[in-house]
């Protein structure tokens, strides 16, 4: 039986000291919830506690099931990574980048070769993101986003599918496969997805993975049945001073189409269980979601020196990027788990990592902005590894 009274101790001084309104983690090794632990509050102006059952908002971390997902589509034969775009996206055939000439000048130019989907999974396509007109774009690609997203926006919310049409006439600000770019990749992945698929991608979700993992605490959107479970997202004004905010995505059904960019609303206990099947090498209760050869895929490093420099901070120091999830490669940074662990964060306060060596699946969560991921998750993450390595 392993101790897990640290890990209890520094959840509840994150409370105390006010670092975050409220967090959960839980923890799973064979099928099975070893630990799960709350501290704080889901919702301080009615005193409700953070519990198992608290759905949080995921933000980036929605993506890792798209990219699972598309794992298992790719093991039925639909693509190859290395097919490029336009077989089953059209537009992008014809897709340009923006060049600097020897003047200084901005020109256009055509890309040496399409982009493919590993292209777009491992973020290397050359788009940011974009999510709304930026009101002081930093690069030409940004400005000619800005501008599509702005004449999208006229006509009201829009469908992932239809800023996918819009972003493909934009010039992307590499070669694709030179660099990493944190961004639009992940949006073309889900396209990807809804095309294979047939329907919306967050109809795909339910399909492929909530409903057979039998995630009760996840969804895409507000309803009846989980107000009571979701929440509050918060603005950090300073050491325990918190101010509601609406939350960072859009999940109400009356505001959103079908084919919206999905967010997940998730607890801790549901993407654990999410995380523990990709750590058994895709099985989860005798049931088989994936090859463990496509997990193992879809975590390997795609990226080299170059790409690496583009891709390492402060709080991704020592992990690759691989096919939608980052990598464990080195513990030279202060790291004292497995070479090999995988997962990502969610910008709203949200760290998963699974560890394919001892077969287990850490999710811990708070909803806050700025949300201090360096601060909680190396905390956690230390502490963790400590008790179960």
């Amino acid at each position: 039986m392993k101790d897990f009274s640290r890990l209890d101790k520094l959840l509840n001084t994150f409370v105390e000291q006010g670092t975050n309104p409220g967090c959960a983690v839980a923890i799973m090794q064979g099928d099975e919830m070893i630990y799960h632990g709350e501290a704080g509050y889901a919702d301080i102006a009615s005193g409700r506690n953070v519990d198992v059952h608290s759905m949080f908002s995921q933000a980036s971390t929605t993506k890792l099931f798209t990219y699972a997902i598309l794992g298992m589509i790719y093991e039925e034969g639909k693509f190859l990574f290395s097919d490029p775009l336009y077989y089953y996206l059209p537009e992008w055939k014809d897709t340009k980048k923006y060049i600097k000439l020897p003047n200084g000048e901005i020109d256009v130019a055509p890309l040496e070769k399409p982009i493919t989907i590993r292209d777009a999974v491992a973020m290397m396509c050359g788009l940011p993101y974009c999510m709304v007109p930026a009101i002081n774009p930093t690069t030409p690609t940004l400005a000619a986003m800005s501008k599509q997203m702005a004449e999208l926006l006229k006509k009201g919310p829009t469908t992932i599918e239809e800023e996918v049409r819009a972003m493909s006439e934009v010039p992307v600000m590499f070669e694709p496969g030179s660099h990493w770019l944190y961004g639009f990749g992940s949006e073309i992945t889900g396209v990807l997805v809804e095309h294979f698929e047939g329907k919306p991608l967050r109809d795909v979700f339910k399909d492929r993975l909530i409903d057979p993992l039998e995630l009760e605490d996840a969804d895409t959107l507000e309803r009846p049945g989980n107000k009571d479970r979701l929440v509050t997202n918060y603005a950090k004004k300073g050491p325990g001073e918190f101010e509601a905010t609406e939350n960072f995505a859009a999940t109400d059904p009356d505001k959103v189409p079908a084919g919206a960019r999905p967010n997940l609303l998730i607890s801790a206990h549901d993407f654990a269980v999410f995380m523990q099947m990709l750590a058994n090498g895709g099985t989860y209760k005798g049931k088989k979601f994936l090859g463990s050869g496509t997990v193992a895929m879809l975590h390997e490093n795609q990226l080299g020196p170059v790409q690496l420099a583009d891709f390492e901070n402060d709080y991704l120091a020592g992990y690759g990027y691989g096919l939608g999830f980052r990598t464990l490669m080195t513990q030279k940074y202060g790291h004292n788990g497995h070479i090999g662990d995988f997962g990502w964060t969610g910008g709203t306060g949200i760290w998963v990592e699974a560890d394919p060596v001892d077969r287990f699946a850490v999710a811990y969560m708070h909803n806050m902005r700025p949300n201090e991921e360096l601060y909680h998750h190396h905390r956690v993450r230390a502490v963790v590894n400590g008790i179960m390595l």
